[in-house]
């Protein structure tokens, strides 16, 4: 099997190619990663992902900087730490969108695997619902997190900070991501709830989309462009 060649999120084409996904028919991400691209803006968030996960290296080499201006030069710094978690906890903030964007969160499949498309298709909506309901408390609960650190009482504005000697507003920041994380996380959650409602690519592998369509041509299991071969009569 060829690998197909890279298309950026933008091209609309690489949301035309269908892939059998555990929830029956779903565009596919084609530039070679993992997981299934069900959106436009799952899509955006998975190229964003791989812009964010150079913050890694970021971390990385600044912590060496930070050893070898300690114990070589004594002479440490007082802002490698708090960068450092900083950095650690804004990767951490954008798993979520990540993992939703490219359907990599862990779930229970005992039942799900055992149900027909069908069936997928209600289990994907009332998982939809639950999904947004925790994550519309969740965009409360970090607009409520992410105001009170970036207004004093009195309503000024006034960024949280660390408290320490270098004292960096990263408190605030990173409650600011926390807050950019669940809001597009909810999003993300109302369009594959809608997707599942309209039964896109759900009927489909129902009705045997995978081996014939209605007009007696399908994607076979070894090749696309198979002719679904008339049923016989026995009597």
């Amino acid at each position: 099997m060829t690998t197909p060649p890279k298309i950026r999120p933008s091209d609309r084409d690489a949301f035309k190619e269908l892939s059998n996904t555990d929830a029956g028919v779903q565009p596919i991400d084609r530039s070679g990663q993992e997981g299934h691209m069900r959106s436009v803006l799952d899509a955006l968030v998975a190229e964003a992902g791989k812009v964010a996960a150079w913050l890694v290296l970021v971390a990385a080499m600044i912590s060496v900087y930070e050893v070898i201006a300690r114990y070589l030069f004594h002479s440490p710094t007082s802002w490698v730490h708090e960068t450092t978690v900083f950095l650690i906890a804004v990767i951490f903030a954008l798993g979520g969108p990540i993992a939703m964007a490219r359907d990599k969160h862990i779930r229970v499949r005992l039942l799900y695997d055992a149900a027909s498309p069908r069936a997928r298709r209600w289990l994907d909506v009332l998982n939809g619902v639950l999904t947004f309901i925790f994550l519309a408390g969740m965009t409360y609960a970090a607009w409520v997190m992410f105001y009170k650190a970036t207004h004093a009482p009195t309503g000024v504005i006034q960024l949280e900070r660390s408290g320490t000697s270098w004292n960096p507003p990263f408190p605030a920041w990173i409650k600011t991501v926390i807050l950019i994380s669940v809001g597009v996380m909810l999003v993300q959650t109302i369009v594959h709830l809608w997707q599942a409602l309209r039964g896109k690519g759900y009927d489909d592998a129902a009705n045997g989309n995978g081996n014939g369509n209605g007009n007696g041509t399908g994607t076979g299991s070894t090749g696309t462009g198979g002719t679904a071969a008339p049923a016989r009569k026995e009597g």
